[in-house]
């Protein structure tokens, strides 16, 4: 979630909430990452979150304009622990960064660990986790020639490009912010949802439409939409053929 304000999703989070193996076969894990105060705070547990008593509680209390959650269904590496847990956080760029992934791709554990200019290294298993330092190392090399700049501003453009490679070993779709933005890439499996004026301006995404709110709308396939403060400010058309010339920028 990206609002204009800080706000309460109870309602929207306690029907998420079930999806972590009770109305969903996601019994893994899940976790939950919220901005206050001017930093991440993260919470998550290597259990299914409908029975999480602190999933529960966060649902119904955190007030925050950028939420981003996940429940797991452990693929690669099947191993539920903590550590393979989404959201992953790192800092990058002078910026702190969260990420989930929802999807497959265990061929950029090998490009990652093939990679001379990684920024960062997993602390878990997990092709998701690998799959973040991979994103986070190509923001890097272009921000100002990899000079980890305060305040630099994001390459989304970089991201998209990147997103629709690795998104060609397998399936590839990401929530990830640095506090300001919210960034979601489709490749086959995301929805959004927005809302304008009172009591804010906000934007909701989920892989599949969450119950009680009309008004869900699919990804483009490589869509890679940016939301601030509950407003979309970009979105980029990576059309997943494969061709990394196919970029098209289309206006909010």
């Amino acid at each position: 979630m990206s609002a204009s304000r800080p706000e309460v999703a109870a309602e929207v989070l306690a029907e998420f909430r079930l999806r972590g193996g009770l109305k969903a076969d996601n019994p893994d894990g899940w976790g939950f990452a919220w901005w206050e105060g001017g930093a991440f705070h993260l919470a998550k547990e290597p259990l299914p979150a409908h029975r999480s008593a602190l999933f529960e509680d966060l649902s119904a209390k955190t007030r925050s304009n950028l939420i981003v959650a996940h429940v797991r269904k452990a693929k690669f590496p099947p191993v539920n622990t903590l550590k393979n847990t989404h959201p992953f956080l790192r800092t990058c760029c002078s910026k702190v960064w969260v990420f989930a992934h929802n999807g497959l791709v265990p061929d950029i554990v090998e490009m990652e660990q093939a990679n001379g200019k990684a920024v960062c290294w997993p602390i878990g298993e997990t092709d998701s986790e690998y799959a973040f330092c991979h994103l986070l190392s190509h923001l890097a090399q272009n921000s100002n020639d990899g000079a980890p700049v305060a305040n630099a501003p994001v390459s989304f453009t970089s991201l998209a490009m990147v997103s629709e490679l690795v998104a060609s070993h397998g399936k590839f779709n990401f929530l990830m912010s640095d506090g300001e933005h919210l960034i979601a890439y489709g490749h086959d499996r995301l929805h959004y949802l927005e809302r304008s004026g009172a009591p804010a301006d906000s934007a909701m995404i989920a892989t599949e439409p969450l119950p009680g709110n009309e008004g869900w709308v699919s990804f483009e396939p490589g869509e890679l939409r940016i939301y601030r403060f509950g407003r979309i400010a970009e979105r980029i058309l990576t059309r997943p053929s494969g061709r990394m010339d196919s970029l098209e920028r289309a206006s909010p």
